[in-house]
C-alpha cells in the first residue's frame, strides 16, 4: 500500500491501525493482513483508527467484522475510531456494524483502560435492551404470544 509506511503504531501498549482514506476490494486484503498483525501484537486487543477514512466498501466491512469475531474468539477485542458524523459512520449504522463493534469518536477514548470501555459498552447494551421492552416495562419475549393468555 503506497503512502503508508507504518500502518501499525503501538500507543499505550495497544496496537493502532491507521486505516487508509478509502477501503474497497482493491485493498481489503491488505487491511485484513494488517489487522491480523495488529491482533498478534496486542494479544487480541487492538484499535482501527478510521479518522481519515472517507469510503468503506462492503469488502472492508466484511474484513472488520471477521477481525472483530476473531478477536473475541481469542479473548481480545477490536475497537474502532470513527468520526460521529462521517460517511463511514453512516455505512456502519446502515449495516449494523455500529451495534456489533465498539466504536469511539476519538483515539484517546478508545484507548481508555478496558474497565471504563467495558462499562460504556455495557450501558450501550442496556439502552439497546431497553428499546426492546414492552410498554408495561417487562422484557419482550420473542417466543410469547402478543396478547394476554
Amino acid at each position: 500500500m503506497s503512502g503508508v509506511s507504518h500502518p501499525i503504531q503501538v500507543v499505550g501498549g495497544v496496537p493502532v491501525v491507521a486505516a487508509p482514506e478509502e477501503i474497497d476490494v482493491t485493498n481489503a486484503d491488505w487491511l485484513r493482513s494488517v489487522l491480523l498483525q495488529a491482533a498478534d501484537r496486542g494479544h487480541g486487543r487492538f484499535v482501527v483508527d478510521m479518522t481519515h477514512t472517507r469510503f468503506c466498501a462492503s469488502a472492508a466491512v466484511g474484513v472488520l467484522v471477521r477481525a472483530h469475531r476473531r478477536a473475541l474468539a481469542e479473548g481480545g477485542e477490536l475497537l474502532l475510531v470513527v468520526p460521529a458524523n462521517g460517511a463511514v459512520q453512516r455505512i456502519f449504522a446502515l449495516t449494523g456494524v455500529d451495534q456489533l463493534i465498539p466504536s469511539f469518536a476519538g483515539l484517546d477514548e478508545a484507548l481508555e483502560p478496558a474497565p471504563a470501555a467495558a462499562r460504556r459498552r455495557h450501558r450501550r447494551r442496556r439502552r439497546m435492551l431497553g428499546a426492546r421492552r414492552r410498554a408495561d416495562g417487562q422484557a419482550a419475549d420473542p417466543g410469547a404470544s402478543p396478547g394476554p393468555a
